[in-house]
């Protein structure tokens, strides 16, 4: 992508560029139109340094068994970042503003002309401090400017200054100065750095086709990035396997505000994975990505204070890079209920404690809260279950996995291969979400599973043992664990494939549980007198 943006920038250098995936197909032709409204308005276009258009699919299953669509993401999420300062990037389906990915500021908004304090007589309350003062330092400040011409593009103001810094050299190294360290910045190609100078786009006059082919396959070789900052502060940003919150993070840094963009006929289409296996292994890349940017020195929790990213938007990108983490009490949480019923003691608190009235009305505050979510982005309650499956699902296995290779990366050194996943084939409707492929992703759900069924199994069988009295606490217990199974059943039917090739593992499963219920069948023995009372009644009959 940056060999591509720098050969563009040499041969049309266009202003706006779009961004899509190779397996991605424009389908509406009014898309492009649509992000150069956000682009050109007079207002605030200048301001805009992308255009995101949510991802649509096709070639998914009706039910969306594993959460393709990610609706509750693209409706709900993106679109209230919309009202921050912009929805992230989220890698296609995306119109650019090329100045913006040259690694300069946003324009910062300048004052009306003519407008003064008019505080009287002598202290400004707005200014906090002396008016005679504010227009001695505004007297010294234009002093201080140097004159410019009509033509020059408002992109240079990084030039300035450097030219400020530069006293006690002659005028012959003063005047090659921006031009160096704009090499030093962009590469050394003077046609390309150019270029970036032209706010408009454009080609630089003077340029035939000759030179401009050479300076396209000069500056398209990958060594033509070193020594620069090509990957490090301009383009799409190196070092993550989620580049795409990178690059649109750094470009929020610079005080760049992004638009989403939803027309009702979706602009963009694409392939998704719909098989299990596959789907998880995109999860992983994309957890394993933010991971990286939670170890590096761009994560949002430390990196660009004093920049142009608002708090709120801070907060989204932290949101972005930490939630891997969660796997951790997501697994505890799903382990927690298989503990309680093969124990016989209960983690909550009784309903009459203080404590339940707040685990009560937590609850009730985020149902609440999906609900209105749900209304506003318009987003079907089936869609929503869907989305909660499958975060169990990836939480308790792609962010763990994703997690612990991260760790491995930073502490180690330890790098993990990249793998591009595999969308759905051609060769019949929904071939592959039957399809079964092992892999070391599907443990931990597989184990979270079976112990929440030996669990249920375990607690009924106890409370048949036990009599009536266990079976009010047994609700409880019985209530977490069929929530945890009821959140894994689409794991379960991926697992199973087709109903009529039925997987070893299934019959390996179905074999452990079998004995299972065995052992505890021949525990009870209900079919049995008691021996005890049966040998006393025969001694006193003896006697």
């Amino acid at each position: 992508m940056n060999a591509l943006m720098r050969v563009s920038a040499v041969i049309s250098n266009a202003p706006y560029m779009l961004n899509v995936d190779c397996d991605h197909y424009i389908n509406n032709s009014k898309a492009l139109r649509e992000a150069m409204c956000f682009m050109m308005d007079p207002t605030s276009g200048k301001k805009i340094c992308y255009v995101q258009f949510p991802q649509r699919f096709d070639g998914i299953d009706r039910h969306d068994r594993y959460s393709n669509r990610n609706v509750v993401f693209f409706d709900i999420n993106m679109k209230g970042l919309d009202g921050i300062q912009g929805p992230i990037y989220v890698g296609t389906g995306c119109v650019f503003r090329r100045q913006a990915l040259y690694g300069y500021d946003a324009p910062k908004k300048t004052k009306p002309p003519g407008k003064t304090c008019n505080c009287w007589p002598k202290w400004c309350c707005c200014c906090f401090g002396s008016r005679k003062k504010h227009k001695k330092a505004k007297t010294t400040k234009d002093n201080k400017k140097k004159p410019k011409s009509k033509e020059a593009s408002p992109q240079i103001h990084a030039l300035e200054n450097i030219e400020e810094g530069i006293e006690g050299i002659d005028s012959e190294k003063a005047a090659l100065m921006p031009q160096i360290k704009l090499e030093k910045k962009f590469g050394q190609s003077p046609v390309f750095v150019a270029s970036t100078l032209l706010e408009d786009g454009g080609i630089p006059p003077g340029a035939t086709s000759a030179s401009l082919l050479k300076e396209a396959i000069h500056v398209i070789s990958c060594g033509y990035e070193d020594k620069t900052e090509w990957g490090k502060e301009i383009g799409w940003i190196y070092g993550s396997v989620t580049e795409d919150i990178l690059t649109g993070f750094k470009m929020h840094c610079h005080g760049w505000r992004s638009v989403y963009c939803m027309p009702n006929r979706p602009a963009f289409k694409g392939s998704a994975p719909i098989n299990l296996s596959d789907r998880l292994h995109q999860v992983l890349r994309w957890a394993l990505g933010s991971v990286e940017i939670f170890f590096s020195r761009h994560c949002p929790i430390w990196y660009g204070y004093g920049c142009g990213l608002k708090p709120l938007e801070r907060f989204s990108y932290i949101n972005s890079v930490v939630y891997p983490l969660t796997s951790i009490p997501l697994i505890i949480y799903c382990t927690l209920p298989a503990v309680c019923l093969l124990t016989g003691k209960f983690i909550v608190p009784e309903i009459s404690n203080y404590a339940s009235i707040l685990f009560m009305g937590l609850f009730i505050m985020i149902a609440v809260t999906s609900v209105i979510e749900m209304q506003w982005g318009g987003v079907s309650i089936d869609d929503w279950w869907r989305n909660e499956q499958f975060w169990v699902i990836g939480g308790a296995s792609s962010h763990l996995f994703a997690l612990v290779q991260g760790l491995l990366k930073v502490l180690a050194g330890v790098n993990t291969s990249f793998t591009v996943t595999s969308k759905a084939a051609d060769d019949g409707e929904f071939s592959e979400l039957y399809l079964f492929k092992w892999t070391s992703l599907l443990i931990p759900p597989m184990t979270l599973l079976i112990l929440n069924i030996i669990g249920v199994v375990v607690g009924i069988s106890d409370a048949i043992n036990n009599g009536y009295d266990s079976w009010g606490p047994l609700f409880g217990r019985l209530f977490f664990a069929l929530w945890v199974i009821v959140h894994l059943y689409p794991f379960l039917k991926g697992c199973m494939g087709r109903q009529n090739n039925v997987p070893t593992i299934i019959i390996v499963w179905s074999i452990l549980l079998a004995s299972i219920c065995s052992l505890l069948w021949v525990r009870l023995n209900p079919f049995t007198a008691k021996g005890g009372l049966s040998l006393e009644v025969c001694g006193l009959d003896c006697d």
